[in-house]
C-alpha cells in the first residue's frame, strides 16, 4: 500500500529574476521566507510500518536548506555555475532541489517551494 510523507523546512532568502521584463518587481532584488516540502511516495515497510523516518529525511535535506539560508540564490548560481539558480523562480528552485535530493531520497515524489503563503511551486517526475 503506497502513502505520501511529507517535511517541510524554512529558510530566507534574497533573489533577483533576471529574465522578467523590464519594470517587473521581480527583476528586482527582493526577498522571501520560503518553505521547501519534501514529499516522498512508496509502499510502507511490513516490518518498520514507516516509509522512512522523518529524521532520515532531515539529515539529507538539512545541508541544503543550509546552503540557501541567508543568501542571495543568484550568487549561489553563479559561485557554483547552478544554471538554474542564477535564474532562481520557484519553479528552477524546486527543480534543482529535486534534481540533487533525488540520488539520496530514491522514493522521492516532489518538491514543494512556496515563496509566500499564497504563491507556490510543485515539481514531480
Amino acid at each position: 500500500m503506497p502513502v505520501i510523507i511529507s517535511k517541510s523546512f524554512r529558510f530566507e532568502a534574497a533573489h533577483y529574476l533576471p529574465q522578467m521584463p523590464e519594470g517587473h518587481k521581480c527583476r528586482r532584488m527582493h526577498g522571501h521566507s520560503f518553505k521547501v516540502t519534501v514529499r516522498l511516495k512508496g509502499p510502507i515497510d511490513p516490518e518498520t510500518g514507516i516509509l522512512m523516518d522523518f529524521g532520515d529525511v532531515k539529515k539529507v535535506v538539512k545541508p541544503y536548506i543550509e546552503r540557501l539560508d541567508h543568501w542571495c540564490l543568484n550568487e549561489i548560481g553563479e559561485r557554483e555555475g547552478i544554471a538554474l539558480l542564477q535564474n532562481p523562480t520557484s519553479e528552477n528552485l524546486a527543480c534543482w532541489l529535486f534534481q540533487e535530493l533525488k540520488p539520496q531520497l530514491p522514493d522521492l515524489y516532489s518538491i514543494v517551494v512556496d515563496e509566500t503563503c499564497t504563491s507556490r511551486c510543485e515539481y514531480m517526475e
